[in-house]
């Protein structure tokens, strides 16, 4: 097996180059968060989910949520805070609430989006959060204490 050894840089520019060739940049970002959100908003689970939590300060989420996704897409750093936190303090969310979460998000992806690799290049992000926070919120909690 060959490793091969790259700089920090040199991976950051190799990963904006390759979400650059997607089409994927900030006003990309932009779109699909704030058409994203709007579908959230307006979805019956969901969107009391979100509004009981972000009530009327929907603006500093949308940007909030532009850095995080423009962090994540194109490696950018824009976002430095801690979104696990954030969600652990949620009540009433399952994990069927996830799948609903991605199903709109590829859904977003899939209308905004000219090329089907742009959609599974944030897919694949997208599944590997959900993952991730579903085993923090779901399956941690239910571990028994040592």
């Amino acid at each position: 097996m060959t490793y091969r050894v790259r700089s920090a840089e040199d991976r950051r520019r190799e990963i904006q180059e390759h979400a650059a060739r997607l089409g994927i940049n900030e006003a990309f970002v932009s779109n699909l968060v704030d058409s994203f959100y709007a579908r959230v908003q307006a979805h019956p689970l969901l969107g009391p989910i979100f509004e009981k939590e972000i009530k009327d300060e929907w603006e500093p989420h949308l940007a909030k949520m532009k850095d995080f996704w423009s962090s994540v897409a194109m490696n950018t750093g824009r976002y430095s805070g801690k979104p696990f936190p954030a969600h652990m303090k949620l009540t009433g969310v399952t994990p069927a609430h996830f799948n609903i979460w991605l199903a709109l998000f590829r859904l977003t992806l899939e209308d905004i989006s000219e090329n089907p690799e742009t959609v599974d290049y944030f897919m694949e992000r997208a599944d590997r959060i959900a993952q991730n926070f579903q085993f923090g919120m779901f399956e941690l909690q239910n571990q028994p204490a040592r």
